[in-house]
């Protein structure tokens, strides 16, 4: 993150940092602005002062200059973590525990429809990402992203992007845009980057029409959060339905919620997997399925706590058995995750 020529930070571990950059001043903090949108073919200027671009190993950035942002120009690029690949560095870095894994695994195979959903930075892209592994190889999947930042390790994936408009206005192509031209690529998955507009309608019709094994990332404060957001994208978007009408389609689209947290130490966790249970009266029925509880900070500071699982087999599992995908039934079994459950099995 830099702020202007003097100043910039990064953030490690949830942490923030001062860093010394050594700029001159802002021009010279401009040719570093132009070296990274070059690879991307953006730009940024008076009458177009802010822009999002990626960078070719997959990070995404954003910049914005004068006169929107007061004190020199601002950077911000969000690394792509090689930290973490894999289900088990998930469970290494205590982001989220081993049934929780074993649960989501079998979700995924099932094609459960899947919201990862928390506020910037918790890690939602990430999880979605690694998760994603259990896709099989022989599914065609497209992504659709406001700026490419999903690498799938599958070979049959096709990644859209979206296009800004140019300096005339004119040859925007939206999220909403790609969602609907995906529907006409035969997909087996579509996996959209950032639920944030008009997408969400065309999301939820995508499912509801047959697309199952959705998975969509969603900048939300709670699982309940998550439905609201849903349930608002789509009274914005200028549907002629009343909002029970609404909460029956998220209702009958949605399978899971992920919640993601940062916590105070700086660590990431899957706070809740919940389940969209249905819809009773004018609400979307939720009910967890694992929550992490804090019981404090230690010595050094750090939260301790744990994950618990409420209990009661999951209604999305009669999804995923008729996909051939079982569960056993001790992964959900009430109690804290002390108790793991084993491999998944196919039927």
């Amino acid at each position: 993150m830099i702020n202007g020529p003097a100043l910039a930070f990064a953030e490690r571990r949830g942490v923030m940092e001062p860093v010394d950059l050594h700029l001159r001043d802002e021009n010279h903090l401009r040719l570093v602005i132009e070296a990274l949108l070059q690879p991307s073919g953006r730009s940024v200027s008076p009458s177009s002062p802010y822009v999002d671009f990626r960078l070719p190993d997959g990070s995404r950035g954003n910049v914005i200059v004068s006169p929107l942002s007061v004190d020199g120009a601002a950077v911000t690029i969000r690394k792509f973590t090689r930290r973490l690949t894999k289900v088990a560095d998930l469970i290494r870095e205590g982001t989220l525990s081993q049934r929780m894994a074993h649960l989501l695994g079998v979700a995924v195979r099932g094609r459960a429809n899947i919201l990862f959903a928390g506020a910037t930075g918790t890690g939602k892209t990430t999880t979605l990402g690694i998760l994603s592994r259990f896709i099989p190889d022989s599914e065609r999947i497209i992504t659709v992203e406001d700026t490419a930042e999903l690498q799938l390790q599958q070979k049959h994936v096709v990644r859209l992007e979206c296009r800004h408009a140019n300096i005339e206005g004119k040859g925007a192509v939206t999220l909403a845009d790609l969602v609907r031209n995906a529907l006409r690529m035969r997909p087996t998955r579509i996996l959209v980057g950032e639920i944030r507009g008009d997408e969400a309608v065309d999301m939820l019709q995508a499912i509801l029409s047959g697309h199952q094994g959705c998975l969509a990332v969603l900048h939300a404060a709670s699982p309940v959060d998550a439905v609201s957001r849903l349930e608002m994208l789509s009274l914005a978007r200028g549907l002629m339905l009343p909002l029970w009408a609404i909460q029956k389609q998220v209702a009958a689209a949605i399978d899971l919620i992920v919640q993601h947290e940062l916590l105070t130490d700086g660590t990431r966790k899957v706070t809740y997997v919940t389940e969209v249970a249905g819809a009773e009266g004018d609400r979307v029925v939720l009910r967890d399925l694992f929550e992490y509880r804090r019981r404090g900070t230690d010595a050094a500071g750090r939260e301790v706590g744990e994950w618990v699982a409420h209990g009661g087999k999951p209604r999305f599992l009669a999804k995923c058995e008729r996909m051939g995908f079982t569960l056993p039934p001790e992964v959900y079994a009430a109690g804290t995750d002390g108790e793991e459950g084993g491999a998944a099995s196919r039927a």
